[in-house]
């Protein structure tokens, strides 16, 4: 099928540092609405998203350096032909530019991520607006 790429970018008004510490732990559930908790084992992690089902995630990059984590879907209850996620932070004026980019196939799945992502993303602002770090 056709693959598509959904994208968030966004200039956080936070020092880097700040926002990549959520990323890094990639068993921190606390900006994404839909799960309660996440659970790791060999690079994989595991946990049940409201509305969807049991989803596991294996982690290809999470690197601290460059602020980078991938990660793909390799476990759903409605099968992908193709799963991959980038988070990158960079350094800008305003303190940390997000971007998140998902490729998916089949393309008619980019609505269900895009709602995903969008609120997972709103989860975000609301963790770091609160300064639990």
């Amino acid at each position: 099928g056709e693959m598509k790429t959904v994208t968030i970018e966004e200039e956080l008004a936070y020092p880097l540092e700040e926002v990549w510490a959520i990323f890094a732990d990639v068993t921190r559930s606390d900006w994404v609405p839909a799960v309660d908790s996440i659970t790791q084992e060999d690079g994989v992690r595991s946990f049940t998203m409201e509305g969807i089902g049991e989803v596991q995630e294996r982690i290809i990059t999470l690197d601290n350096e460059s602020h980078c984590l991938q990660y793909s879907a390799i476990k759903t209850p409605t099968p992908l032909e193709h799963h991959l996620a980038t988070i990158k932070l960079s350094v800008s004026q305003k303190g940390c530019h997000f971007s998140w980019a998902t490729e998916i196939a089949p393309d008619q799945f980019s609505p269900a991520i895009e709602h995903g992502m969008s609120v997972s993303f709103e989860g975000l602002k609301a963790v770091l607006a609160n300064g639990s770090v």
